[in-house]
């Protein structure tokens, strides 16, 4: 399994922007076989970090998704959605393995 860690630059002052883009994205990743463990907000503290985990089985599969969701044209729209609101500034991506007991 390899999980998908995404850090969100995001704007403060669209918090609802991101929050209805992250929503979005949510059952798009689990359309295409990941498991999208969430996005997280601001809470207390830095008042513009979000994070977001989700899964695949292995890389081939993100591979997979990542090709599938440039021709899909609900993802085609969520990422108009970014385009016109600017909700987050820059993100990076990592990709991280498990370990459970």
């Amino acid at each position: 399994m390899v999980t998908c860690y995404l850090r969100y630059v995001i704007d403060p002052f669209k918090l609802k922007e991101f929050e209805h883009y992250a929503k979005l994205w949510i059952p798009l990743v689990e359309k295409f076989g990941g498991n999208h463990h969430g996005y997280f907000m601001p809470h207390e503290g830095a008042n513009d970090i979000a994070l977001a985990l989700f899964s695949f089985p292995n890389l081939a599969e993100y591979e997979r998704y990542r090709a599938q969701a440039a021709e899909d044209p609900d993802c085609q729209a969520a990422m108009k959605y970014y385009a016109e609101t600017k909700c987050f500034l820059s993100f990076e991506r990592s990709f991280m393995r498990p370990v459970f007991e």
